[in-house]
């Protein structure tokens, strides 16, 4: 029998990794659009070089959908409910709470990084490749609060 309350908390818990995630990613891709924009309009030429700092922070927001979709997956959400009692839906939330916020600071502070990286695109357009690396280390650890959710939810035993 599936606990409603404890569904509804490790239900809470796929909010949590997805939404706060999507909200850095959005917040970050402004901050380094906003800087791109102008680039661009002094030179349209560079789009090239910008399109990828600003795309950057929005992968965030993927990894918290990662992280949603799996717990979502091993609570059987998207077909036939699995038994889940009130602890392992608690377990469940703790689980999801390393990608949300994760997600959310490392998109917000990658969106900075790579708006200075299209700042330095405006000034010296071959080196666009190191603001996309300076980038890439904001995103680390991004990759790691996803991570720690995926191993977090691997420990959380469902159904017995």
């Amino acid at each position: 029998m599936v606990d409603p309350i404890g569904l509804t908390i490790a239900l809470l818990g796929c909010v949590v990794a997805a939404v706060p995630a999507g909200i850095g990613s959005a917040v970050g891709i402004r901050l380094v659009a906003s800087v791109a924009s102008g680039v661009l309009a002094e030179d349209p030429k560079k789009f090239g070089s910008l399109f990828i700092l600003v795309a950057l922070p929005g992968t965030q927001g993927f990894y918290g959908f990662l992280g949603a979709f799996l717990a979502m997956m091993k609570l059987g959400v998207l077909g036939q409910l699995v038994p889940i009692t009130l602890w392992q839906g608690i377990q469940m939330f703790i689980a999801c709470v390393p990608v949300g916020i994760a997600g959310y600071v490392t998109a917000i502070w990658q969106g900075k990084v790579c708006a200075a990286g299209a700042e330095l695109v405006a000034k010296r357009a071959s080196e666009g490749t190191k603001g996309v690396i300076f980038g890439a280390l904001v995103e680390t650890y991004a990759v790691l609060g996803l991570l720690a959710t995926i191993f977090l939810q691997m420990g959380v035993r469902i159904g017995q």
